[in-house]
């Protein structure tokens, strides 16, 4: 009792300064919310609102149930995750934050995921899309799309290994709580146990095309605002926080924290940025000059793998009619960060003959366009991401699953 008395009055406190930061600094606050707004029309809209649409209709329809059939082989003996896990691994890599979070409240509302397998999928499929890594970040922020391969590497490669660290996250369960789908036989080919699920999901759900659209455009709607006052919120915080000169105790701590790993002190700006706001740490990381390359590219991977406190909101606010807790989360996005910043400087020399190669198929910066603009020309790789994605963890699966069998028969 005494631990919650003291989060509400401590909450109460900073809530009450912030008012009174805002107050004070009037004008810093609405440039602040105007810059928010701007991301949010320019980056975030545009980006998610269509994935979150299409990732309501596949759940309806089935296809999630279809995909996570066929990927079951894969996923339980990598991830300890049921195999519609893969689904949501897919699209929170080529749809980005917050649609793996979105997923699996959707899997753990319908209990096809239990609190731990949720943690899981939930700690690795949170990470940007490739639309705003190579769009934003590359070609709008640092002005050089050769490096987009190397953060891509850097920052996928990365979450792969989260999810196998995270494989180790909670204890074997006595009883499986999740509910399996029970319509469908678990007998004859993958493929045909596929459909099935797909048809008894399609059954289950039961709501007309239209009707199902209509939920659809709703709920994607109210996230993708629920997702722009977030990052406005974050904006203006950052902004009065900055005026009333109390972000200069955060820099100098930041800077000793720098100092020791070699890495340029101007890049403290990028890291606080970074840790509140994605967007606003990657675009202080591309813009800091007279750094070398490498060392704006480790802090970059750094900020889109941490991910910022906006998308820790949004995820909190994904989540919170679960039982899946945050902390893990929190855990894993730290961990996630610390390796995407090592991977830079590790595939820094092994990747620069091929960043010139990749520069020449990617558009050449123009910074006098907004992002939208960048966004239409790098659409196709979020598409590409996707579908190699699911090709790929398909191919894998279906080849664990002719293993299994054959190890299975040469038993008997």
């Amino acid at each position: 009792m005494r631990r919650s008395n003291f989060m509400l009055y401590a909450g109460a406190l900073i809530i009450f300064s912030l008012a009174l930061l805002m107050l004070a600094f009037p004008a810093e606050a609405l440039q602040a919310s105007l810059k928010g707004i701007s991301i949010w029309w320019d980056v975030l809209f545009p980006s998610l609102f269509p994935f979150f649409v299409i990732s309501e209709m596949m759940l309806g329809i089935g296809l999630v149930h279809f995909f996570g059939t066929l990927l079951d082989p894969l996923m339980r003996p990598l991830f300890r995750i049921p195999g519609i896990g893969g689904f949501v691994m897919a699209m929170g890599f080529a749809s980005g934050y917050p649609i793996g979070a979105r997923l699996t409240s959707q899997l753990w509302e319908k209990r096809l995921v239990n609190r731990e397998e949720g943690e899981r999928l939930v700690a690795f499929t949170t990470s940007s899309d490739p639309i705003f890594l190579i769009g934003a970040v590359s070609v709008g922020f640092f002005q050089n799309p050769a490096i987009a391969g190397l953060l891509a590497a850097a920052h996928y490669g990365s979450a792969m290994l989260i999810g196998l660290l995270m494989r180790f996250h909670g204890k074997p369960a006595a009883g499986n709580d999740v509910q399996a789908p029970a319509t469908a036989t678990h007998v004859g080919s993958i493929w045909r146990r596929a459909f099935e699920e797909m048809h008894a999901a399609r059954l289950a759900d039961g709501r007309p095309l239209g009707v199902m659209l209509q939920k659809a455009l709703a709920s994607a709607v109210h996230l993708v605002m629920l997702l722009g006052g977030l990052v406005v919120f974050f904006s203006v915080v950052m902004e009065v926080l900055t005026s009333a000169g109390i972000m200069a105790y955060v820099y100098a701590a930041i800077n000793s924290v720098l100092g020791l790993f070699g890495v340029p002190l101007v890049l403290s700006k990028a890291v606080v940025n970074g840790f509140f706001e994605v967007t606003l740490g990657s675009k202080a990381a591309g813009t800091a000059d007279g750094i070398p390359l490498v060392y704006k590219a480790a802090i970059a991977a750094w900020v889109l793998s941490w991910a910022g406190l906006s998308v820790h909101a949004q995820i909190v606010s994904l989540l919170h009619h679960t039982n899946l807790r945050y902390l893990p989360f929190a855990f894993a996005r730290f961990i996630h960060g610390l390796l995407a910043a090592v991977l830079v400087f590790v595939l820094w020399k092994p990747l620069a003959p091929y960043q010139e190669a990749l520069g020449a198929f990617m558009p050449k910066p123009d910074v006098a366009r907004p992002l939208t603009t960048m966004i239409t020309h790098t659409l196709p790789a979020g598409a590409l991401t996707f579908a190699a994605l699911i090709g790929t963890m398909l191919l894998l699966s279906l080849l664990f699953w002719a293993g299994k069998r054959c190890m299975n028969r040469l038993r008997t």
